[in-house]
């Protein structure tokens, strides 16, 4: 069984802490970088950490973990909202996968509220700041050693 978990971030979270403070915080992504592999390591697993602002790279990490991994967690930020591709990239995982979301998308625009990525996921962790991330590695952590992983 593997012990390598991602952490994958789609576009603009590079701007975390700068962009839109009020709405999602002043941790930087490398806050919650350092966070998620303390997290990660409690919990004895490896962790891969990516950010990119282009699908394609996000794609190319989900099929990567898909042979070497014991699950995801993911923020795809807008490409939640657009996103088959990475729905269906995820959908060839046979591992636990948890959709992250710093803001409670349900309480912003109406275009948020609907996620192709949710239709995968074993879980979903909206508006708990950051700290979704760590949540979302506890869970997929447990589900590992309950054996749904």
């Amino acid at each position: 069984m593997s012990s390598l978990l991602y952490v994958l971030n789609g576009p603009n979270l590079n701007l975390l802490g700068k962009r839109q403070p009020e709405i999602y915080g002043r941790e930087t992504l490398a806050d919650v970088e350092a966070e998620c592999r303390r997290e990660a390591k409690a919990h004895g697993l490896d962790l891969r950490f990516h950010q990119s602002n282009r699908e394609y790279d996000l794609i190319d990490w989900i099929h990567e973990a898909r042979e070497t991994a014991c699950g995801i967690v993911i923020n795809p930020a807008a490409f939640t909202h657009t996103s088959v591709a990475i729905l269906d990239a995820l959908n060839a995982c046979d591992f636990p996968v948890i959709e992250v979301h710093i803001s409670n998308i349900h309480k912003r625009e109406a275009f948020r509220h609907h996620s192709y990525v949710s239709l995968r996921a074993d879980g979903v962790i909206a508006g708990c700041g950051t700290q979704g991330y760590t949540l979302a590695i506890a869970r997929i952590a447990r589900l590992v050693r309950a054996g749904n992983g």
